[in-house]
């Protein structure tokens, strides 16, 4: 099992890795060995080594999860409060189109809770109460197909950077001729 980097984990998928911990540890307390149980719970042997030892030094209790690992700057209230707000629509807020985009939504945050959130820990807040990205339903009406053919066909392969050769290179930091 791989866990995933950065957290951003539901409670359902943290109890979820909770129950393979404590199999773990039912597993320990019978003697098997950190590959056996490595194996049959399909995880690494350097996460099953860790767990062993909190097993160790704090008993089951140290496979316990200790909860989400970052709490949220914003209230239960607060949170209620962003989606009604989100609800509203940019427009509301002075933009000028109508898409919520994660730096406008960093910014309402910004405004409305003077909490100061980065781009990625907005899109993990939202993540986390359940928000997805979403694509309009639709083109825009402006859109132009037959200027996007020619900017693909013309500018675009201006603009893209060349394609390296097909020949092998070398990895000697000299140039291969000087020797």
């Amino acid at each position: 099992m791989r866990y995933a980097q950065g957290g951003g984990l539901t409670d359902a998928e943290r109890a979820a890795r909770e129950r393979i911990r404590l199999q773990a540890a039912v597993r320990f307390e019978a003697g098997e060995k950190n590959r056996e149980v490595a194996a049959a719970l399909r995880a690494s042997e350097r996460s099953v080594e860790r767990w062993r030892r909190a097993w160790h030094e704090h008993g089951q209790a140290g496979v316990l999860s200790q909860g989400s690992p970052g709490r949220s700057r914003l209230s239960e209230t607060q949170i209620a409060r962003l989606e009604r707000e989100l609800e509203r629509g940019p427009l509301v807020y002075g933009w000028a189109d109508q898409r919520w985009t994660l730096a406008r939504i960093k910014t309402l945050i910004g405004r409305l809770f003077h909490v100061s959130y980065t781009v990625e820990g907005t899109w993990r807040l939202l993540k986390r109460h359940g928000w997805s990205w979403q694509q309009p339903a639709r083109r825009a009406i402006e859109r132009d197909d037959d200027a996007v053919e020619v900017w693909k066909k013309e500018t675009w392969p201006r603009v893209r950077a060349p394609r390296r050769s097909a020949v092998p290179g070398s990895s000697s930091r000299a140039r291969p001729g000087s020797r």
